[in-house]
């Protein structure tokens, strides 16, 4: 783990020396660990000399921040108007009963988590659903199933890659 927070530390480095850079360094940490969990909000605290109690607010009040770990895969259905009125709440219904899950619940294998956003600025795609920074536009609740087979079949590809004697999956980083 000490690499994530080397990488943490180029981020701080860049951006927190500036005023107004505390959401732009959360992103950055979140992306890097997953979450923010309580250990990474106390050292960003200590590093930019902020207390805790400032960061959390920050993180509590942004809907876009976690504090909780996800799954490898974050599904988000919009259900801003747009969306709404063009079925994404069944859209939604079909995300839920197909993975067993609720609103900002993680599968047991933790491969998905599923979440209702509000709108995501692709209103003209309506509905949109997100699954990490991938856009499903004009999704029907047809395509749910589809939509799951491509990321666990992205799953099983990784996990093939793994399998290989000596092989190491395109997406490791390369030793320092």
């Amino acid at each position: 783990m000490p690499d994530k927070y080397d990488r943490l530390d180029k981020v701080i480095k860049v951006y927190g020396r500036r005023p107004g850079q505390l959401i732009r360094i959360l992103h950055q940490a979140q992306g890097l660990f997953g979450y923010l969990s309580p250990e990474a909000l106390a050292y960003l605290a200590a590093k930019l000399n902020i207390p805790l109690a400032e960061i959390a607010g920050v993180v509590s009040f942004y809907s876009l921040f976690t504090t909780e770990p996800g799954g490898k895969y974050t599904i988000s259905v919009c259900l801003g108007t747009a969306c709404y009125v063009r079925g994404s709440q069944e859209i939604f219904q079909v995300f839920k009963e197909e993975l067993g899950l609720d609103d900002d619940d993680t599968t047991s294998d933790g491969l998905f988590t599923l979440r209702s956003t509000r709108c995501m600025g692709a209103c003209g795609l309506a509905p949109v659903v997100a699954v990490n920074d991938d856009i499903h536009g004009q999704v029907k609740p047809g395509d749910v199933d589809n939509i799951l087979t491509q990321y666990r079949a992205k799953e099983s590809a990784d996990d093939r890659e793994y399998e290989r004697p000596g092989a190491c999956p395109a997406a490791a980083p390369p030793p320092h």
